[in-house]
Parts: structure tokens; sequence; C-alpha cells
């Protein structure tokens, strides 16, 4: 026992070293994103005061905001490493996504703020005026912004931080109408025609599109969508190398936040092993998993094969033959007979219009052939793959 518990302790040291490891990560790169957005807004304060523009001052108010944006990243990365507790069993990794679903609010509300001032610009037109110096401000402004932006995403991606990734969009975004701005600044200055209202509003909707964007996926994410199949093959493979193990079915898979997988599945095994053979089995996969992958598997349930019973493997093929003749059934799994009863489960896919109906049908199609079977028919789903 003291070795069992001593193996499922190390699991979970290195399990918690990497969180920490993780977080550690997003903190210094939220800290480097308010270090450059409050950079770069008193360098813009400054000289837009000192020129009295109010574009760059309104810019440099801008700027506070995108810090604001890193403040969102780092508390709710911090809120997210709270303990398991009565109310949230589970940990509270989820909060990343919210803080993830904020700042898709915010790209999405700055780039409706700008397809409205855009517009306002269009229907009362004025005469823009540009000057070099400020022009070069904002050329430097955009390079640091591209820069924090793909920094940010790069980071975001590689330790899977839904927030990070959001947060680098956002400066991308910026960096973007920024360079709007120059480009329409440009055109004015050598052909003396404003098209800035026109390329605003352009660059807006797009900016309003990535904002709907991240807003979906982290709005899945909170409602529950699969575990990337990455995962769950994973984890199959591990169990399926033990040779005790014919098959593994039913895997589900709940993400309650960034690295924080629990799940369960079925095993199916001789119908000759005993209880304790199986728990100990059930202790050796629980470990192994989890010391590998990091999921935790709350559950693993128990299918039986028939062994030296020729006549059920023989059934075996040929009703899985005639339950995969049929459009949308994917798999049939948990088969075994006693007797003349005879159990399965059908994978039926959630395309199918009346998935019952199709596991019903191949009941009776089966019990129509071998009338002396009593057919007991269970449908099931696939909560796992998403191919």
């Amino acid at each position: 026992m003291d070795k069992v518990q001593g193996s499922i302790q190390k699991g979970k040291t290195e399990i918690i070293d990497n969180i920490s490891r993780r977080n550690k990560e997003i903190v210094k790169t939220g800290i480097i994103g308010i270090t450059a957005n409050v950079f770069l807004a008193l360098f813009k304060a400054v000289i837009g005061v000192s020129t009295q523009s109010i574009a760059i001052t309104l810019d440099a108010v801008n700027n506070i905001t995108d810090a604001g944006s890193s403040i969102i990243t780092i508390v709710g990365t911090k809120l997210a490493e709270k303990k398991p507790d009565k109310e949230h069993p589970w940990g509270h990794g989820r909060i990343e996504y919210l803080s993830a679903m904020i700042l898709a609010a915010l790209v999405l509300t700055a780039g409706l703020s700008s397809f409205i001032e855009a517009v306002q610009n269009i229907v009362n037109p004025r005469t823009p005026e540009y000057s070099p110096l400020p022009l070069i401000i904002i050329g430097i402004c955009v390079l640091v912004k591209i820069f924090l932006g793909k920094y940010t995403t790069a980071v975001g991606k590689k330790v899977n931080s839904e927030t990070l990734v959001n947060s680098g969009k956002d400066a991308l975004m910026d960096a973007l109408v920024s360079t709007s701005t120059i480009i329409a600044a440009l055109i004015f200055i050598f052909t003396d025609i404003s098209l800035e209202p026109y390329l605003g509003a352009v660059i807006s909707i797009l900016i309003i599109k990535t904002g709907i964007e991240m807003e979906s996926v982290t709005i899945s994410e909170i409602m529950g969508e699969r575990v990337s199949s990455a995962i769950t093959k994973a984890v199959i493979e591990t169990v399926e190398s033990y040779p005790e193990v014919h098959g593994v079915y039913d895997a589900v898979f709940h993400d309650y936040g960034p690295n924080r997988v629990n799940g369960s599945l079925h095993i199916e095994v001789d119908d000759t092993m005993v209880a304790s053979e199986i728990s100990n089995l059930i202790r050796r996969i629980t470990i192994d998993v989890f010391n590998k992958h990091g999921v935790m598997l709350t559950a693993i349930g128990i299918y039986s094969m028939n062994t030296g019973n020729e006549k059920a493997m023989k059934l075996r093929e040929e009703i899985t033959k005639i339950a995969l003749s049929h459009e949308h059934v994917l798999q049939l799994h948990g088969f075994y007979l006693k007797g003349n009863d005879v159990q399965f489960d059908i994978i039926v896919d959630f395309d199918a219009k009346n998935r019952a109906q199709i596991c019903d049908h191949i009941a009776r199609e089966v019990h129509d052939i071998y009338p002396e079977l009593n057919v007991n028919a269970f449908l099931d789903a696939d909560y796992s793959f998403s191919e």
C-alpha cells in the first residue's frame, strides 16, 4: 500500500509542479505586458501633451486599458490556483476561461467603438492633419505591439492558456488599427485623399470578427467541449497496453480548466478474472494514467469477455457485422453471451436523426436472425473522439 500511495503522490507532485511552472510563465508574460503598455502609455502621453496631439493622448489611454488586460490575465491565473473546496471539489481552473471571455469582450467592445467612430467620420468628414513626429511615434508603437502580441500569443499556445492567446490577439489588433492610421496618413499626404474613416471601418469589422471568434471559443470551453483527441488516444493506448485488457470503451473526459482533466472508461477483461485481480488491475491503470498523462480516472467500469466459448466469439463477430452495416453506427462493444441472453452496447453517431430508433432496429434484426436469443441492446454515444 505504501508503494501504491507513493506512486500516486509522486504523480501528483509532478502535476502540481507542472501547473506551478505554467502559472509562473503566464504571470511573467502578464507582467511583461503591463510593463510594455505602461511604458507606451507614458511615452505617448508625454509626446501627446508636448505636441498637443489629442489622438496620441487618447492612444495613451488605450495602452492603460491594455495593461488592464494583462492584469485580468494575472488575476485569473492566480484565482485558478485556488485549492479545491466543498463547493468546487474539482478546483477553480475554469476561472481562466472566464478571464479569457472578459478579454474577448474587451476586443469586441474596442472593435464596435472603432466602427462607430469610423462611421461618424464618414457621415461627418473632416480634413485630417498629419505631421511626421506623431506618425513616427505610432510606427514605433506598432512594432512594440506586434512583438508583444506575437510573444504573448506564442507563450499562450505553449502553456495552453486561452487568456494569454486572447491578450496577444488584442495587442495584434491594436497594432492593426495603428497600422491602418499610418497607411491612411501616407495616402493622404501623397494623394490628398482621406481614406482613414473607410479603412478604419474595414479594420473595425475585422476586429469585431476576431472578438466574436474569441468569445465563441471561450464560451464553448465553459459549456464543456470535448477534451482533445490527442489526450483521449494517449490514455486509451496506455490502458490497452495492459495484457489483461482486451479493449477500452466509453471513455468520457471532463475539462475542469487547462491541464485539469478527469475521466472514466470501461475495460473489457476475461470473464474468468476474480474481483481481487480486477481491483488490482484498476489500481495499476489509475496510477499509470495519472503519472503519464495527468488525467485522474475517477471510475473504471468492467465488461466481461466470453472466454473458451467459440459459439459466443462467432456470434459476436456476426452481430458486429449486422450493427456496422447500418449508417451512423460507429461501434459495437460490451458483448456478452450467457445461455440465451446476449447483451451489447451500440455507439450511434450524434449526426443520426433518431439514434434510439437505430439501436432498436438492430436489436430486432438480430432477434429475427437468431430468434432463440433474448437480445438486450443498449444505446451508447461517442463522447471522446471528434473524428
